[in-house]
């Protein structure tokens, strides 16, 4: 079973997840929170496999929110659901570690996919969005110093291969273009993706495409 925590201050919105997700034999919902102090209150307690996070709400709002549950390192992988799919918004929560986000009138399977993909330990957001993403906010996560060091470092730990998969992953390609491009089977190319999250750090594949721009691996114009 996976285990939910539904975030979100309007309450007619919280039963309506809550009624998708329960209609699920393998989802549970584990509790409710109808702001970020206190989403990270009830992640704490209750521990969820996945946090269903609203971004706009009073008080400590969801990118917050989503910060300290991920600071405080525990299991709870967080599913942002906002507005619109390239706001600043969505940038922020996945800088703030978000595994990824949906829009609010994604269709129920989509939903319900994301929620099981973001548990499964991969991220939500389309390889291509999160190009788009990326590419529009390239200018505003430059990293230096010790950050910009340690990035190196691990980058240096990657095979010719490995960083030509995570090149690929910046570009936004999926597991079979890369694995035709490179002519692999998908099953190395998924051993791949985890050595090279592994050595780097990062949670998920938004992240390892982040780390890519950051390293400098992608430009800001996909090259």
């Amino acid at each position: 079973m996976t285990s939910l925590l539904i975030v979100d201050d309007h309450p007619l919105q919280r039963m309506g997840f809550r009624m998708l997700v329960e209609s699920q034999p393998d989802l549970v919902v584990l509790g409710e929170a109808e702001n970020g102090a206190d989403a990270v209150r009830r992640a704490t307690e209750l521990g969820p496999d996945v946090v269903l996070m609203d971004v706009r709400m009073p008080g400590v709002d969801g990118i917050e929110a989503t910060r300290r549950i991920i600071a405080a390192g525990g299991r709870s992988r967080v599913l942002v659901l906002t507005t619109f799919d390239l706001d600043e918004y969505a940038y922020a929560a996945l800088r703030a570690g978000a595994s990824g986000f949906l829009v609010k009138d994604a269709q129920p399977e989509e939903l319900l996919t994301g929620i099981r993909v973001v548990a499964a330990g991969d991220a939500v957001v389309a390889p291509k969005l999160t190009r788009r993403l990326l590419d529009r906010f390239a200018d505003q996560f430059p990293v230096e110093g010790e950050e910009e060091a340690n990035m190196s470092a691990q980058l240096d730990v990657l095979t010719e291969r490995e960083r030509e998969v995570l090149t690929a992953i910046g570009k936004g390609w999926n597991n079979t273009e890369i694995a035709g491009r490179f002519h692999l089977a998908e099953s190395t190319v998924k051993t791949h993706v985890g050595r090279i999250l592994a050595k780097i750090g990062a949670r998920d594949r938004v992240q390892a495409v982040i780390f890519a721009y950051n390293t400098g691996l992608v430009a800001p114009d996909g090259r």
